[in-house]
């Protein structure tokens, strides 16, 4: 396992498709770019694959031992988006007692989905091989990301199979709680130009694999707590997709909440989690709690 605690520079990407994604963009690398480490272990650039953005950030509670794992995918609608975008949280968590890892993945339109899903996949297992060199249990992960990465995070909870075949074993994924997630990729007819135009002309290697990649369409059977947010002022493709998933979920076996960020819009929901008392990180440390109880 390669380990650094250097930053490296940020690889250049396509523009962002509006103002506002470029405005969350750049606040929250300035917000990572001055993190207080004191008493966090940090690991940079961990290796888990054979592409460039095959890598991953540890931010760490200094000498814990066996504590749980969030893992935090970044958004920016599969086609942008760096690890960093998530660095911002480390005080946060690491305050409450959790490890921060924060991935980062192939790449549409070079990489396609299911790349970025195979590549949440292959990371989850490396982490788990490695949770104890930075103090994490492999057995207590916690999944979230935001938009994108909301998206990511569902579908590996909910593609348990896939899972177990990448050497996740039942029972490790304590907790998914993904945040502003697009929880379905279909669309009968996207406007030209439209974010849900991009899913098809960007995004898909195959336009019929927007049910397969869609979290949505794996809700039967479900019993990993699942634990869904967006804001108020969300698009309309996230609020009708996680309140669709939810009253779905609510019929499988496994715990379902459906929470709906008073005020905040798509962007808000991931920058109110630079502070630990966000009502968002309340509900994984009552998870936690209650699954130490």
């Amino acid at each position: 396992m390669k380990l650094n605690t250097s930053r490296r520079p940020l690889p250049p990407q396509p523009p962002l498709p509006f103002e506002a994604a470029l405005s969350y963009e750049q606040t929250v690398l300035f917000w990572s770019s001055e993190i207080p480490t004191e008493g966090i272990r940090v690991l940079r650039d961990c290796v888990y694959g054979p592409n460039e953005q095959h890598i991953y950030d540890v931010f760490s509670p200094a000498d814990c031992y066996n504590a749980p794992i969030l893992v935090f995918w970044h958004g920016g609608g599969w086609t942008n988006g760096y690890k960093e975008y998530t660095s911002f949280m480390a005080r946060a968590a690491t305050d409450l007692g959790i490890v921060l890892v924060a991935p980062t993945y192939r790449l549409a339109p070079a990489h396609k989905l299911p790349a970025a899903f195979d590549d949440a996949l292959a990371v989850l297992s490396h982490i788990r091989e490695h949770a104890a060199r930075f103090g994490g249990s492999p057995d207590r992960l916690y999944l979230s990301g935001h938009s994108a990465g909301g998206h990511l995070a569902a579908l590996v909870a909910l593609r348990q199979q896939d899972a177990e075949r990448a050497g996740i074993d039942a029972g490790a994924i304590r907790a998914c709680l993904p945040i502003s997630g697009i929880m379905d990729l279909h669309h009968p007819e996207p406007a030209k130009g439209s974010m849900e135009e991009r899913v098809y002309s960007m995004v898909l290697e195959n336009a019929l694999a927007d049910a397969t990649l869609s979290p949505l369409c794996w809700t039967a059977g479900n019993r990993i707590p699942m634990y869904l947010s967006y804001g108020e002022f969300d698009s309309e493709r996230v609020i009708r997709s996680n309140q669709r998933m939810g009253a779905m979920l609510a019929e499988q076996p496994g715990p379902c909440h459906v929470e709906m960020e008073t005020g905040l819009d798509h962007f808000g929901t991931h920058t109110s989690l630079r502070h630990a008392n966000s009502a968002w990180y309340g509900r994984l440390v009552k998870l936690i709690e209650k699954d130490l109880g």
